[in-house]
This record gives structure tokens, sequence and C-alpha cells, in this order.
């Protein structure tokens, strides 16, 4: 018997089988979950769904994050599809354009920046909100950070006052849907090779430096990740919300 029996929810960000998303979904899935993926095309659905293993419980519908009016679409059909109850959302989702994740951070354009805030941090409320009348009985709500929120990360730049504002956004969620008993966490994810992160200026040189320097002596994997996730999409992580969980081999607790 899986620890996700009887649970269901949705899944938005799977990019690839390299991508912490789709770590967790299938560490979701493999726990007995019941699974809705938003996907940007049917094209990139047919690929998810050729990932899976016979007998897994996921499909895949379309969702561009940037419109309200697909964002409602998604989760009537949703919804629909999944008799009318949500237990869990993760959002793993975040995009900035190239030019603006190396060089200077005070030459970034005006719709650069709004185009970063938009799909990297806004989208986490927009989601959040359609999810919250379908988890009538309480959920949870995971999404994806990196320290590069915190701390200044050379070629990080927009992205990471992106991800300053992902946070901010969990701890006012996390108080807004209290009373409903739905909570919003974030993972502060260690640098992960995925297609994503080699959209970073000098991300190899980066992730070798952190690994030498965090206290387990490197980052953290997909599956350590997806465990995480699990944890706090879980009845285990019953009294833990508004939360920024780092999980990258302890880096964030040096000072050098």
């Amino acid at each position: 018997m899986g620890m996700f029996d009887g649970k269901q929810g949705v899944v938005f960000g799977i990019a690839n089988k390299y991508s912490i998303a789709w770590a967790i979904t299938k560490r979701l899935l493999d726990e007995g979950a019941r699974i809705v993926a938003g996907v940007l095309s049917e094209r990139e659905g047919r690929k998810l769904e050729a990932l899976l293993e016979p007998g897994r419980q996921l499909s895949a519908r379309c969702c561009d994050l940037t419109s309200d009016a697909q964002i409602a679409e998604f989760f009537a059909a949703a919804g629909a599809e999944l008799g009318g109850t949500l237990h869990f959302l993760v959002h793993s989702v975040a995009f900035a354009r190239g030019e603006d994740l190396q060089g200077d951070f005070v030459n970034t354009s005006r719709d650069g920046y709004l185009l970063a805030q938009n799909i990297s941090a806004y989208t986490l409320l927009g989601v959040a909100r359609a999810a919250a009348p379908l988890m009538t009985a309480g959920g949870s709500i995971i999404t994806l950070t990196y320290i590069g929120g915190e701390r200044v990360v050379p070629n990080y730049n927009v992205m990471g006052v992106a991800k300053a504002a992902l946070e901010a956004n969990v701890r006012y969620l996390a108080w807004n849907l209290g009373p409903r008993n739905i909570r919003v966490n974030a993972i502060s994810a260690g640098p992960v090779k995925t297609l994503s992160a080699r959209g970073v200026k000098g991300f190899d040189t980066m992730h070798k430096q952190i690994s030498e320097r965090a206290p387990l002596g490197r980052s953290a994997s997909p599956e350590e990740l997806a465990s995480t996730a699990a944890f706090l999409l879980s009845d285990a992580s019953s009294a833990i919300t508004g939360e920024v969980l780092h999980v990258d081999g302890g880096y964030h607790i040096m000072g050098v």
C-alpha cells in the first residue's frame, strides 16, 4: 500500500525525464497517486505519457499558465476528471530569457523582468487560486525555488529576484489558505543538471563549487528532492506551512 493511495492532484512543470517535476511525479505515482499533469502542448503530453510505466494513473492536459482563462479551463477539466477533489498541487515552473541570465543584472529589460516574474512567481498564485476550491478536505501545495532568491548568485540575475517573489508568495498563500487547511511550502533545491539549469551561464562551475562547499560534499539528487516533496505533500507534514525547506547538502548554512 502506497502513502498516496486514494490521493490525487495536479503537477505543472514536467519538461522531460530529467526534470525535478518528473522525479516528483514518478515518486507520487509509485506511491499510488492519481495525477493530472499540465503541459504546454499535446506533443509534450504524448512525450510525457510515453515515459509512464503500465498501470500508472496519469493524464496530461494542455495549459498555458500565462492565461487565466486557460488555468480556469484546466482546473475545471481536471476537477471533473478527478471527481471534484484535489489533495495536492506541485508547481515547478520558471522561465527567464537567456540574455537575462548572463551579463549585468542592471541591464535587465522591463519586458524581461516582467516575463520572469509572471511565469516564475505569479503562476503559483494563479494555480493556487484555481486549485483551492477543489481542496475541499484541505490539501498541500509545493513549489520549487533556489538559494538565488536569498543570496546573490552570479548570472542567476532576474531569476533570483523572481524566486524571492515566489518565496514571499508561499508565505502569504500559507497565511491566506491556512483556514481552509491548505498548506503551502517551497523546496529550495540545490543545483541539479536539468535542461533549464543549463540556461544559466557558468552553471557547471557553480554546481562544482557548491558541491565542494556543502557539508555533505554534494548537492541533492532529483530522487532526494522527490522524497522531500512526497513528505511535504503527505499527511506526515500536516503542521508545516509557509516553509522554505533547503535540500542542498547543507550548502545554505555556509558563510563562505
